[in-house]
């Protein structure tokens, strides 16, 4: 029961989550990176260059098997999450900056994401030949990914008030319908899950945490404003997750290679939560510096 709800659940989940993003999508939002062409291009080749890069070394510092060791790689090829708009608006993010690069990201990890993972299966399991994900199955990425979100975004072209009226419902059915499918790959791969969990908590605590930090002080290295540096420590730190599991478990067919993105896709919420809040208290001190050194006689 669970083996089969998770073969089909997490599809439709991931089916459901971009379309939704689809329907949220209209070409002004691919257009928009010239409004802000510094933070899009530093925050992409955060997310394209420098994480895979740096999740390639914890694997080596964490010494995580083979299998794992792709998984995370097939995580930082990721693109980012739709979840990342809902914390960018939180925390005072450019939201519209948000959907921008996640509708560019999604665009190019059709190219990047079988590329980092055949580099990784190529790296850490060579002579597998059943793994890659060679034409055809790099040809079901680029249907699982782009699929949905081209035809949210015809909807939207054809039937914007459909397109608006479809929004919320669609939010709460891919929301809906990811928890139970969670639920059900926990409970059909509990084994490996409990068995892998502790050595998988650190490396993707950290992974994460990296990711935002990145995210956001590479962008304000180079004088990106705040609210732009925001919304790139998001995207770039909450991974799309449910793509990796669904890659790892329906196209690749492993369900330890899945683990990484599974339990990165339960803690990243609470990780970018307390970054954000993180942030939020450092303005907070900041903007109360100026004002103490008012009032000091």
């Amino acid at each position: 029961m669970g083996s089969a709800l998770t073969a089909i659940g997490l599809p439709v989940a991931l089916g459901i989550i971009m379309f939704g993003l689809g329907l949220s999508l209209t070409p002004r939002d691919f257009a928009r990176v010239a409004k802000h062409p510094r933070a899009v291009i530093i925050a992409l080749s955060c997310q394209l260059l420098l994480l895979p890069v740096l999740c390639f070394g914890l694997v080596l510092l964490f010494n995580l098997p083979p299998v794992l060791a792709v998984g995370m790689l097939l995580l930082a090829a990721s693109p980012g999450g739709t979840t990342a708009n809902l914390y960018s608006h939180l925390f005072r993010g450019d939201v519209a900056l948000n959907i921008s690069l996640t509708a560019i990201n999604s665009v190019i990890a059709v190219v990047t994401l079988p590329l980092i993972t055949n580099i990784a299966i190529a790296v850490f399991l060579p002579g597998d030949e059943t793994l890659g994900l060679q034409v055809g199955k790099t040809l079901e990425v680029f249907a699982i990914v782009l699929g949905p979100v081209l035809l949210g975004m015809l909807i939207r072209r054809w039937r914007p008030g459909f397109a608006d009226g479809m929004d919320k419902p669609v939010r709460i059915a891919s929301v809906i319908i990811l928890a139970v499918v969670i639920v059900g790959a926990i409970v059909s791969n509990l084994e490996p899950l409990l068995e892998n969990a502790g050595r998988l908590a650190g490396i993707t605590v950290l992974f994460c945490v990296l990711s935002l930090t990145v995210g956001y002080f590479v962008p304000r290295l180079f004088r990106v404003e705040r609210p732009q540096a925001v919304a790139s420590s998001f995207e770039i730190g909450i991974h799309n997750a449910t793509l990796a599991i669904v890659i790892a478990q329906t196209v690749i067919g492993s369900v330890e290679m899945s683990l990484p993105g599974a339990v990165y896709g339960v803690l990243m919420f609470f990780i970018a939560l307390a970054f954000g809040f993180g942030l939020r208290a450092a303005d907070a001190r900041a903007s109360a510096r100026p004002r103490a050194a008012e009032r000091t006689p």
